[in-house]
């Protein structure tokens, strides 16, 4: 039986599992970890987690970046005597020029280099990750998924930007969106929940992370429209993200102010969003937990985290012509109760109709539908599973390669 080692790299955070190859049964988890709050600024500490054995060992320890946080999960990994026969890694945007799972080698790294400014941060931190792991496993032994492959199903009208055609053309400009390998896994989980066949289903999604959140309008299991766009720095508040922004903001900024590219990049990227707003952390449970207390822009920063999600949900119910499942996942949708009651108030509207005792005593292990008697809409909070979705790419490569070997 062989084992996977996946990585999974959010903008805050880095989730590890290492998975055990069963004939003709589901994959079973013998490990799993994640660092929380990698390279955050905020009052609470980084540590890392792992779980193996039914035991919970948890180490608080500064960790600045993703290449310590995968150093710390294979460490342990060796600590604990378990083979690594394959790594897979979650890339979050590959243009044009990446759709599916693929095996690494060097001329796929190259690539993978030059499309690391697409997602100036997800890129390199997975770049950083593949080069870390490869010190102690070879790099044939990796292969890669890509985040924005659930969204190639975007009709036209919701990936063109309204620019000239010459220039979309030249530069292949268009709406990518990102989150793709949790959609896939909660649209699946929503319809099984809902003893629902997928290709009926109408959904809005949203996954809110401690870093990233984006949300989707999924119809018949396809995305139709989401809210990161050529990279995921537009749609929501995210954490030290500007989400949308007049882009002549950008403009002012370098021909008035002298701001250079590169100040651009890091101020909207990693100094923005809550960050920005708030003054002292990119958390929204830190920020939340500092409402009332002579904080006046923690309220504020949370009121326009609300007030944009709710925007973007409103206007993909419209997208759809209804819908039959509101879908909160990640980090922030399945553990803040607060937020989803935020989210949802007001929403009768629209069918959505949050029962709050429901909302408050949510687990976080399971699906849990929050919806009040005569809401028309299910509310779900669903653990996503996105290391399963990169385990089963690499499992399908695995296939492919055995049936061709046998073949010839």
């Amino acid at each position: 039986m062989s084992h996977t080692l996946v990585f999974n790299c959010g903008s805050s955070s880095l989730t590890y599992k290492v998975f055990r190859d069963v004939p003709s049964s589901p994959p079973e988890v013998v490990l799993h970890g994640k660092a929380h709050r990698v390279g955050v600024k905020g009052s609470e500490p980084s540590y890392i987690e792992n779980r193996y054995g039914g035991t919970v060992h948890k180490d608080i320890v500064p960790i600045k970046d993703h290449r310590k946080a995968a150093a710390l999960a294979i460490e342990f990994v060796e600590k604990m005597s378990i083979p690594v026969d394959h790594v897979g890694h979650r890339f979050v945007h590959g243009g044009s020029r990446f759709t599916g799972s693929l095996f690494l080698d060097e001329k796929v790294l190259k690539a993978l280099q030059e499309c690391a400014p697409l997602a100036p941060i997800h890129n390199p931190i997975a770049l950083s990750v593949i080069r870390e792991s490869r010190k102690s496993i070879p790099l044939e032994r990796h292969y890669i998924t890509f985040d924005n492959a659930f969204h190639s199903t975007l009709p036209p009208r919701a990936y063109a930007y309204m620019l000239p055609k010459a220039i979309l053309e030249k530069f292949g400009f268009r709406k990518y969106g990102f989150h793709g390998l949790s959609y896939s896994f909660v649209v699946g989980e929503t319809a099984r929940f809902l003893g629902a066949d997928p290709g009926t289903l109408r959904i809005v999604a949203c996954h809110l992370g401690t870093g990233g959140s984006s949300v989707a309008a999924i119809l018949g299991g396809r995305s139709i429209d989401t809210s990161m766009g050529f990279s995921p720095l537009t749609g929501l508040v995210m954490g030290t993200r500007s989400g949308d922004i007049d882009p002549l903001l950008t403009v002012y900024l370098m021909a008035v102010y002298g701001y250079r590219p590169d100040d651009l990049l890091d101020f909207l990227n990693k100094k923005s969003g809550l960050l920005g707003i708030s003054g002292f952390s990119s958390d929204i449970n830190d920020i939340i937990r500092r409402i009332g207390g002579g904080e006046d822009n923690a309220e504020l920063a949370v009121r326009m985290y609300v007030h944009r999600l709710k925007k973007y949900i409103g206007s993909y119910i419209a997208a759809l012509g209804g819908i039959d499942a509101l879908v909160f996942t990640d980090e922030i949708g399945l553990r803040n109760p607060f937020i989803r009651e935020k989210v949802c108030d007001g929403m009768d509207w629209a069918g959505i109709t949050l029962d709050k005792g429901l909302n408050a005593a949510a687990p976080v292990d399971r699906i849990s539908d929050l919806r009040a008697p005569g809401s028309r809409v299910s509310i779900l909070a669903i653990p996503t599973e996105e290391e399963l979705v990169i385990y089963l790419g690499g499992a399908r490569l695995f296939a492919d390669k055995e049936a061709t070997r046998t073949d010839h």
